[in-house]
């Protein structure tokens, strides 16, 4: 399979004053000033095979955003190169933008007093799509992200939701190859986010489509993306499968195991208060544990406890996908 996205040693610096408090550096300002360089994102190197789901994680400030305006040719790089469908991105050639889109939750593409339908009009026209594949395409989308109601109701009367929806619709009509979206869902209401979400879902894997998504919602990064990349103060700290990091940051899966106190022979007792000892188990109360298993052994071990001991409820612990990614924030930048 080939890479759609491929970045090698990729770094964008901004450079910006910082003025200090006072009437006397306020004139100074004027004929001299002190200029402070910032890595937003500083020599990161990854590759996004075709048809790919990947999420983009990282706390604010990461430089997330950044990447993506430098891989959709909006930015040029201070150093390093990336390469998106065989194009040089900031050479911003027509035949690449005709293969991007890009949506931007904090941005529009609509024109804001007119209904969605005049940007669709003027979206065919600039990317030259022919008329029979622009209205398959656009009844096609409207009807998956159930928006036919509101395509003649001018933008500003909308409803974020809505608005995002026909922000995508926007973004897919020349059908491209590769989707960059920038947390899309933010602002939006539970069930608008679920109907994103599964159009998304549906919508990659019929098209084959590579998508990179930055989000704020961990569970729906999880749910729609095999592959992550995380970033922290400009550098890459994570890249690979979902389930790698978490294994990786959690390594041990946690349940709670109750035994049937009535029914336990002397030998099992004395089995549990050797695995209490050697802290395989901590106790709740006299009849329920705790317990903590290697992955790697999760199978083995939940098989040996069923056979061995009288147990009334086994249940294992949902790993918590929170926590997993703020310790993988605070990993260390990998060389």
């Amino acid at each position: 399979m080939a890479d759609a996205i491929v970045v090698k040693d990729l770094q964008r610096r901004f450079r910006h004053y910082e003025k200090k408090p006072g009437l006397f550096p306020t004139l100074k300002s004027v004929v001299w000033r002190e200029w402070n360089d910032v890595n937003a994102v500083d020599d990161i190197s990854f590759t996004v095979p075709e048809g790919s789901f990947v999420g983009f994680l990282g706390p604010n400030g990461a430089g997330k955003t950044t990447t993506l305006k430098m891989l959709s040719g909006i930015l040029t790089p201070t150093a390093g190169t990336c390469n998106v469908l065989g194009f040089t991105p900031h050479e911003r050639k027509r035949a690449f933008k005709k293969q991007i889109g890009f949506v931007m939750g904090q941005k529009t593409q609509l024109i804001w007093d007119l209904p969605p339908t005049d940007t669709f009009v003027l979206h065919r026209d600039l990317y030259e799509i022919p008329r029979a594949q622009w209205n398959e395409t656009l009844a096609t989308l409207t009807e998956l992200l159930r928006v036919e109601h509101v395509l003649s109701t001018p933008v500003r009367q909308l409803s974020l939701g809505e608005r995002m929806k026909c922000e995508l619709i926007t973004s897919l009509l020349h059908k491209p190859r590769v989707l960059f979206l920038d947390e899309p869902t933010i602002g939006l209401d539970v069930i608008s986010q679920m109907h994103l979400w599964e159009f998304l879902g549906t919508y990659q894997t019929k098209e084959n489509i590579t998508i990179l998504l930055t989000s704020h919602y961990v569970h729906d990064i999880a749910n729609l993306c095999r592959d992550v990349i995380i970033l922290n103060k400009g550098k890459k700290v994570f890249s690979g499968p979902f389930e790698s990091l978490i294994e990786k940051m959690e390594p041990e899966r946690c349940g709670i195991i109750r035994f049937r106190k009535d029914q336990l022979a002397k030998e099992q007792t004395e089995k549990i208060a050797k695995m209490v000892k050697e802290r395989h188990l901590e106790q709740i109360d006299p009849r329920t544990y705790r317990i903590a298993v290697p992955r790697c052994e999760l199978s083995a071990a939940t098989q040996w406890m069923l056979k061995s001991f009288p147990i009334e409820e086994l249940r294992m612990e949902e790993v918590d996908l929170t926590e997993v990614i703020e310790k993988a924030f605070a990993m260390e930048s990998r060389a």
